[in-house]
């Protein structure tokens, strides 16, 4: 074959490779991953436990250890090929009484996250594309399904422990800090998932920073790790949490439903609350006691919450 001749055959092959690589489906992510974040629902008494370690700046003493629990139920609301989202219910045990926690959404090979970039602002980031190819980006959202936090990492299976480990990144202040203090206003953080005989463990290694409007870091006070254990037990009757989320659990969807709308956004999301949120929580608190009790709330008085307290993230 004439040298002409052979490149124009190579340049056709290149040309029907690449075309039948972007019509390929994407891969199946591993069912070894699926089964571990599955493996996170259940019911569990939990321990949450916090230690200040390295100091960063030359006048900080650290803060007292933080030791405190609960017991809760985690329920699957969504389970599909490429995304898995859990929802945490807290259950006080005396009175029955329910809180909606805490909720973690599983993707497969997502290109793009939303990322804590300011003070109650929240934009989304393209994944560097060396995190993609096999990765999981868990994002973490508030009691009131605001975002709080995203990172991405892969499920290492080895030795037959299943764990995860996040790429680093930022998240607001814990509601167990925001509440007493302001020397610090962002957590640089790596989290990392363990799925261990009889439940799963949640750590954190964070350091505790200064950042300026612009989200640029002016200043570290200290590391910080978080230990929360996750032990499985039969000894809780968990059914009043249960019954809460039957019941709430549709408008709780159509919740969910504005956080997507806004969060997939190019513009970004800005909460006009202070850091606790809660201007932002009772409304929709009171809105899903609302349901629960047998009323009815419009799409109307949903969308007038939102309209009040969040905003495109403004530059």
């Amino acid at each position: 074959m004439k040298p002409q001749a052979t490149a124009l055959a190579l340049t056709a092959l290149l040309a029907s490779t690449a075309a039948s690589a972007a019509t390929r489906p994407p891969a199946a992510p591993a069912a070894a991953d699926r089964a571990a974040i599955l493996a996170m629902q259940g019911e569990y008494t939990v321990r949450f436990l916090f230690d200040e370690t390295v100091v960063l700046r030359p006048d900080y003493t650290r803060k007292d250890p933080k030791r405190s629990g609960g017991d809760e139920v985690v329920i699957v609301v969504e389970d599909s090929p490429r995304k898995i989202v859990l929802q945490h219910l807290l259950l006080d045990v005396k009175s029955g009484h329910v809180i909606k926690h805490w909720r973690q959404d599983w993707m497969y090979e997502a290109p793009q996250r939303w990322e804590f970039a300011a003070d109650q602002t929240w934009r989304l980031r393209d994944v560097p594309a060396d995190r993609v190819a096999g990765g999981w980006t868990q994002c973490v959202f508030e009691v009131s399904d605001a975002p709080r936090y995203c990172g991405t990492g892969r499920w290492d299976h080895a030795n037959g422990t299943s764990t995860w480990t996040s790429d680093a990144g930022w998240r607001p202040l814990p509601r167990r800090e925001y509440t007493t203090r302001e020397d610090y206003n962002a957590l640089a953080a790596i989290n990392r998932h363990t799925i261990v005989p009889g439940g799963w463990t949640h750590e954190q290694d964070n350091r505790k920073d200064i950042r300026d409007a612009t989200g640029a870091v002016t200043g570290s006070i200290v590391h910080e790790t978080g230990f929360n254990d996750y032990v499985k037990t039969d000894a809780i009757d968990f059914t009043p949490a249960y019954d809460y989320w039957k019941a709430t659990q549709d408008y709780w969807a159509r919740v969910r439903a504005r956080w997507e709308t806004r969060l997939g956004s190019p513009e970004g999301v800005h909460l006009k609350t202070k850091v606790d949120g809660m201007a932002l929580i009772v409304p929709l608190f009171e809105q899903a006691q609302t349901v629960q009790d047998g009323g009815s709330v419009s799409e109307a008085q949903i969308d007038a919450v939102f309209a009040e307290f969040v905003d495109v993230a403004r530059d």
